[in-house]
């Protein structure tokens, strides 16, 4: 468990260095230092501070997010293979947004769009999913399921009737696409408030893993818990969704990670998840931007095929 702590802990300041010297411009140590200093070429200052540096706080934001959505959603539906998506707030983000592009809408016409549709689509799944019982994380899981389906077709009609100039821009947002995130602060505002209500109901979480009646013998408030974590993962995957569009696996895999390296307790797999999750996501972006220069791959294509052989590796060891 502390080794998988360490790792995470330097892979924040790694990520963030491979992401602001990687890209079309190489930058070398020194260099790097100069520009962040301010006594380099203006050129590489404005690379780093004007380009690299907003775009690779965005990412390790957008990532946090999503790691964060995921361990809450794992641990809230009693589903290991739970992720940012299933509840189908980026389903309903990605519709309004392809709509929108649809429509000519850009720049902030299309980040509002995508807002409406992902909190329409957390409304209907807090409707769906009341219960005369209370809290039902089935009923939350089916209508999450429903909601992505439908969201699924009403994309693919979006994508089939789309002017031909118009559907590479429309996948790539689909993919994933962090190439306009210019403001991070929004997102980090987001991640800010999740966090400190997730860290704070950390301890009841831990307690509800072994069941709802067992926490609530022990004093835990249980319904308040879920609609508490509920609220945070839904805002944190709608964030997430407006920085850098259907960006997938980064939810997923990230809590698998940390769990299959021994960190259970939530007061340490929550934070840690943010972090490693964060760092996954600005690493991969780097990778899309540097590695098929000057042409920019999907970040969502990336995360998966680096994340898919580091989950399966570690599957195999703990065999």
């Amino acid at each position: 468990m502390k080794a998988a702590l360490w790792f995470t802990a330097a892979s924040v300041p790694l990520a963030l260095l491979a992401a602001l010297s990687i890209g079309s411009v190489e930058l070398g140590p020194s260099e790097l230092w100069q520009a962040v200093s301010g006594s380099g070429d203006e050129v590489n200052r404005e690379i780093v501070w004007g380009l690299r540096l907003p775009r690779a706080l965005a990412a390790f934001a957008c990532g946090s997010l999503l790691a964060l959505a995921g361990a809450l959603l794992q641990v809230l539906l009693r589903n290991p293979l739970a992720d940012p998506y299933l509840l189908g707030v980026s389903g309903g983000a990605a519709t309004a947004a392809l709509a929108a592009m649809l429509l000519g809408a850009s720049g902030a016409l299309l980040s509002g769009a995508s807002a409406l549709g992902a909190a329409a689509a957390a409304l209907a799944i807090f409707v769906l999913s009341l219960a005369p019982s209370g809290w039902n994380p089935y009923r939350v899981l089916l209508a999450g399921v429903a909601l992505s389906s439908g969201f699924g077709a009403i994309i693919s009609l979006l994508l089939t009737v789309a002017p031909a100039a118009q559907v590479q821009g429309m996948l790539f947002w689909l993919f994933g696409d962090l190439s306009g995130a210019s403001n991070p602060l929004p997102a980090w505002l987001v991640l800010a408030a999740v966090a400190v209500v997730a860290q704070s109901q950390a301890m009841a979480l831990n307690v509800m893993t072994l069941g709802e009646d067992q926490a609530r013998s022990l004093g835990v408030a249980v319904a308040r818990v879920q609609w508490l974590v509920f609220g945070c993962a839904t805002a944190a995957t709608a964030a997430a969704v407006l920085v850098g569009g259907g960006i997938g696996f980064v939810g997923l895999v990230t809590p698998h990670l940390l769990r299959l390296a021994g960190v259970h307790d939530h007061r340490a797999l929550l934070p840690a998840s943010a972090c490693l999750g964060g760092a996954f996501l600005a690493a991969a972006d780097a990778v899309a931007r540097s590695a098929a220069s000057p042409t920019e791959l999907p970040v969502g294509a990336v995360t998966a095929l680096i994340g898919v052989p580091a989950l399966l590796v570690l599957l195999a060891k703990g065999r």
